[in-house]
């Protein structure tokens, strides 16, 4: 990993009451949700949308998450869903994000995404993206 003056992206939403579970909380399958919105956010912010990785001829599978929920958000709340990288390989990307309510930690996660080629195969990452990926560095 090299040093920089890296920030996390910020990405925003206001729960929805149809996000809501039975307990009147987030449903913990929604965050989920609200996090790959903030990774795709953050890709495209860095000029990385879905639709130029899909040019490249790649696309980026999750191969696994660790999710830690630490308090509950409720119907109206705003919250920000800050993302960074924490590593960047050759034919993978590992992400730390969390979901914070007015400065409190709600929920975070970590989570490792494998480069693919269209049709699932690994392969390496499309030129330029590991260096836009840099800005995020956590």
């Amino acid at each position: 990993r090299v040093a920089s003056a890296a920030m996390a992206h910020q990405a925003h939403v206001t729960v929805r009451w149809s996000e809501l579970d039975p307990y009147e909380h987030v449903n913990h399958a929604v965050y989920l949700t609200y996090f790959e919105q903030a990774r795709i956010e953050a890709l495209a912010a860095l000029g990385f949308s879905m639709a130029r990785l899909k040019d490249a001829g790649c696309q980026i599978v999750v191969t696994a998450v660790d999710v830690r929920f630490l308090a509950s958000a409720m119907e109206g709340d705003h919250l920000v869903i800050e993302t960074e990288v924490l590593e960047v390989r050759r034919a993978s990307t590992r992400w730390h994000q969390r979901i914070v309510r007015s400065g409190a930690t709600l929920v975070t996660l970590e989570m490792t995404g494998a480069i693919t080629d269209l049709e699932g195969r690994p392969r390496r990452l499309p030129d330029g993206f590991a260096e836009a990926l840099a800005s995020l560095d956590g």
